[in-house]
């Protein structure tokens, strides 16, 4: 059974407070939580985009094969080429074999760690099936649940989402996590117009102890959702205010100033500067396609001569 400590780190990792975890002060090496510690630790770094900071906490000796994911994950985030990436996949991929292997001396805490790392970076790399492979779409691991069903709604498949989350509950407690698995997929599917996400966001956040800029994206987002826009908008301010370049959250902003959280000037401005930022981004290029394919078809329309009135 973890820790008070221990269960403290877990939940601010699961609601997305990774600055916080950032500035945690390592137990002694001799604690029982260092290793569980400086993986979510780790993870944090990773998850605000800072590998470099993460590998340097790794001791580079270890034998613990979660630790040795993270530091895999981390190498394939900070990578700068595709061959660079492509050799932190395959360190990933020996460290998934090695864990179902009979002689494999990990725990079972450290092995579900590994399938959740690698998964992770091979859904990075547009690896979809070798990332359910390697989660094992039967798992009793929560928290692989929880990138499984993000897997299944990113390829339009709430309905499978829905059957993981369905399944979870049969074996899973009352977990924070299972909550948030369960808005997730109420933020994809408007399950009852959005309330039960919007209702556990708010209940988060009303924590003193919480400082999530993720979650004050999800709620905002969601509250663009149920046409809530000054509420969105307070939100993601909040959320940049805390977070500054935070795509989502900026991405988020774009579209609220969009349906009226601004005036249409500088809705066009935002558009215009958040594009040329991140070219890449799936809102950026989605918006892109539907540009094109509008100019494609309207090249193709003939505007019909006007009617004229007969004698």
């Amino acid at each position: 059974m973890d820790s008070s400590e221990l269960y403290h780190i877990k939940q601010q990792f699961v609601l997305g407070a990774y600055k916080t975890l950032t500035q945690l002060t390592l137990p002694d090496p001799s604690s029982p939580d260092y290793t569980s510690t400086l993986l979510y630790k780790a993870r944090a770094y990773i998850a605000l985009h800072d590998a470099k900071s993460a590998l340097q906490l790794m001791p580079e000796d270890t034998e613990d094969v979660s630790l040795k994911s993270a530091a895999s994950l981390a190498r394939y985030v900070a990578a700068a080429d595709a061959t660079e990436k492509e050799a932190a996949l395959e360190e990933l991929r020996d460290l998934s074999v090695e864990i179902e292997g009979d002689e494999s001396e990990g725990s079972e805490r450290e092995k579900a760690a590994v399938r959740v790392l690698a998964g992770t970076a091979f859904v990075q790399a547009g690896e979809i099936e070798e990332a359910l492979e390697t989660l094992g779409t039967d798992t009793e691991d929560l928290e692989a649940v929880a990138l499984i069903v993000q897997i299944y709604l990113s390829i339009n498949r709430p309905d499978l989402a829905k059957k993981q989350f369905d399944r979870s509950k049969r074996w899973a407690e009352d977990d924070l996590l299972l909550q948030l698995i369960e808005s997730t997929i109420g933020l994809v599917t408007g399950k009852d117009g959005y309330s039960n996400t919007s209702s556990f966001y708010t209940e988060q956040l009303g924590n003193p102890s919480l400082s999530s800029p993720h979650l004050l994206t999800a709620r905002g987002v969601t509250r663009i959702l149920r046409n809530e826009i000054t509420e969105a908008k307070s939100d993601l301010e909040e959320s940049l205010q805390q977070q500054k370049g935070n795509s989502e959250a900026e991405a988020a902003y774009v579209v609220a100033a969009g349906l009226g959280a601004t005036k249409p000037l500088e809705a066009e401005e935002l558009w215009t500067r958040f594009a040329a930022e991140h070219p890449t981004h799936p809102l950026v290029e989605n918006v892109n396609q539907k540009a094109a394919a509008f100019d494609e078809f309207a090249a193709k329309f003939t505007v019909p001569p006007l009617a004229t009135a007969s004698a």
